[in-house]
């Protein structure tokens, strides 16, 4: 788990802009690790996560496409039905704010990553990362000791 650097690009409605990027950010060896693409009615709002954020910044910022950018989580999950819900459920008993939520795939080991945009992100990885005890480990932890020979 680790925070990463967003970029969001405010693009026109016109063919060819989100080509233009990702042809520019491929050019200067830098990869996409995750992006979605959400569209208003008067633009469309690229997020992204590039390899190299101070590599993409300059790239990016050569488009002269307005962009802002922002600390996201980014939480290694498994590849399986209801991770996301798993996050999501720990983050929402711990009254964290979550904005948006978007997924790559493919991620090594089979697994996927989660980009999380939460209101707290010291708060966020702290309740993720804390273990969470199951009624599996309740009662191991309740088990007398085995005894000793003497």
């Amino acid at each position: 788990m680790e925070t990463m650097t967003q970029f969001s690009l405010f693009l026109a409605g016109k063919p060819g802009m989100l080509a233009t990027i990702c042809r520019e950010l491929g050019k200067a060896k830098i990869n996409i690790a995750a992006l979605t693409m959400m569209d208003a009615q008067e633009h469309g709002v690229l997020r992204l996560l590039a390899s190299d954020p101070d590599k993409a910044r300059p790239v990016l910022r050569h488009l002269n496409i307005p962009l802002t950018e922002t600390d996201v989580l980014t939480v290694p999950m498994s590849n399986r039905p209801g991770a996301v819900a798993d996050v999501l459920e720990k983050l929402s008993a711990h009254h964290v704010h979550i904005s948006y939520v978007y997924c790559t795939t493919g991620a090594r080991g089979g697994k996927t990553v989660g980009v999380f945009k939460v209101g707290d992100v010291k708060k966020a990885m702290k309740v993720i990362s804390a273990k969470r005890n199951t009624n599996r480990d309740m009662k191991i932890k309740l088990r007398r000791p085995p005894a000793t020979r003497r």
